[in-house]
C-alpha cells in the first residue's frame, strides 16, 4: 500500500491531496461555518458568568431604595414631630420625656420599622444661639452622645435630633458598617414661636 503524498499542511490535516483540494475547501468551510454558527450552550455559559454579578446589583440596589425610603420617613417623622413643639402643640410644660419622644417618632416610622423601633435614639436640646445648636450637631457621634429631653419655652431655639440603626439584609453591604447597621440620621433645628 502506498502513502498519498500531500503538498501543504492543510492537506494532510484534511486528509486531501491537491486535486482534491477544491472538495477539502468545501468541506473545511462547512465545518468552520458550523463551529461557528452553533450556539448551543452560549446561554447557559453567560449566564454563569454574569448571574453572581447581576444578582448581587439588583440586590443593592433594593438594599439601597429600601434604606432610602427609610432615611425620608425618618426625615418626614423628625419634621413633624417639630413642627408640633415648634407651634406649641406640645410644650415643656407638658412633661415630655424620653420615652414619650420616642413613641411620637417610632408611631410616625412604625410602617418600616419592628414594634418599639429598637434601634431608635432622640435627642432634644434648647440652645442659646443657632451657632451653638450647629456645633453640637457636628461634634458630637452616637456613641458619645447621651440623649436628653428639654424642650424650651416660646422663643427659644431647639434642635431634634433622631438616629436610627438600620439593619442591613445582604451581608455583603454590611460588612463595613459597624454592628452591620448603616445609621440613617435626621435632624430639625428651629425657633419657638411665642405661644
Amino acid at each position: 500500500m502506498v502513502e498519498p503524498e500531500f503538498n501543504t499542511l492543510r492537506e494532510a490535516i484534511m486528509g486531501v491531496r491537491g486535486e482534491d483540494s477544491a472538495i477539502g475547501n468545501r468541506r473545511e468551510r462547512r465545518i468552520f461555518r458550523h463551529f461557528i454558527k452553533n450556539r448551543d450552550g452560549v446561554t447557559a455559559i453567560e449566564f454563569a458568568l454574569l448571574a453572581m454579578p447581576f444578582f448581587l446589583l439588583v440586590c443593592a440596589i433594593i438594599e439601597t431604595c429600601i434604606a432610602f425610603a427609610a432615611q425620608e420617613l425618618i426625615s418626614n417623622a423628625t419634621d413633624d414631630v417639630a413642627r408640633q413643639f415648634r407651634t406649641g402643640q406640645i410644650t415643656a410644660a407638658s412633661n415630655l420625656n424620653e420615652t414619650a419622644l420616642r413613641k411620637m417618632v417610632c408611631d410616625r416610622i412604625s410602617i418600616m420599622v419592628s414594634d418599639e423601633c429598637p434601634g431608635l435614639t432622640v435627642d432634644l436640646r434648647q440652645f442659646a444661639t443657632f451657632e451653638e445648636a450647629a456645633n453640637t450637631a457636628s461634634s458630637s457621634s452616637l456613641s458619645a452622645l447621651q440623649p436628653k429631653v428639654d424642650l424650651g419655652p416660646a422663643l427659644t431655639k431647639n434642635m431634634l435630633r433622631v438616629y436610627y440603626r438600620w439593619p442591613i439584609i445582604t451581608n455583603r453591604l454590611g460588612q463595613n458598617l459597624p454592628d452591620g447597621k448603616m445609621l440613617l440620621f435626621s435632624a430639625a433645628t428651629w425657633q419657638n414661636e411665642p405661644f
